[in-house]
């Protein structure tokens, strides 16, 4: 396990979105940029609840800035090996249903679009998804949660 150093403070105080952050911060310094190897040999050490952040944030990351990246992340992780089952594990670990739901419509909505138009994953996009950032509030939510009622997981309190 990789642990974030925090005062009490700060663990209480930081906002949803900062304190899974910040509880993925020191195995992410250990892996951005690296091999599929390092990656691998880190998120092995993780503790099941780190690895379900981590593939939460992996997705969420890369995907939260806009609605084309939420799409283009879709289609990215459907070609990468472990990717979407990792992040579905990970929102099935914080019993995050409503984002579990969001990602297979969308899943849904690439495969009827790709079908129809012959592409494959890696050329699907979308840009209407606005309506629906309130999701991944809820999503950030749950992780909170989740973070602060088992703190020893995430973080080392001084």
């Amino acid at each position: 396990m990789y642990l974030a150093k925090m005062d009490s403070v700060t663990f209480q105080t930081l906002s949803d979105e900062r304190l899974g952050w910040h509880c993925m911060e020191p195995a992410f310094a250990l892996i951005r940029g690296k091999s599929p190897e390092v990656k691998a040999g880190v998120i092995a050490q993780l503790s099941r609840g780190q690895k379900a952040l981590c593939m939460f944030r992996v997705f969420y990351d890369h995907s939260y800035k806009s609605a084309a990246e939420y799409y283009t992340w879709i289609s990215y992780i459907q070609d990468m090996p472990g990717y979407w089952n990792g992040v579905h594990e990970g929102l099935l670990f914080f019993e995050d249903t409503a984002m579990i739901g969001l990602l297979e419509e969308t899943r849904r909505m690439l495969e009827l679009r790709n079908d129809r138009l012959g592409l494959q994953w890696s050329r699907a996009a979308f840009k209407d998804m606005e309506q629906d950032q309130e999701l991944a509030g809820l999503s950030l939510k749950a992780i909170a949660v989740y973070i602060r009622a088992h703190p020893g997981e995430f973080v080392e309190l001084a």
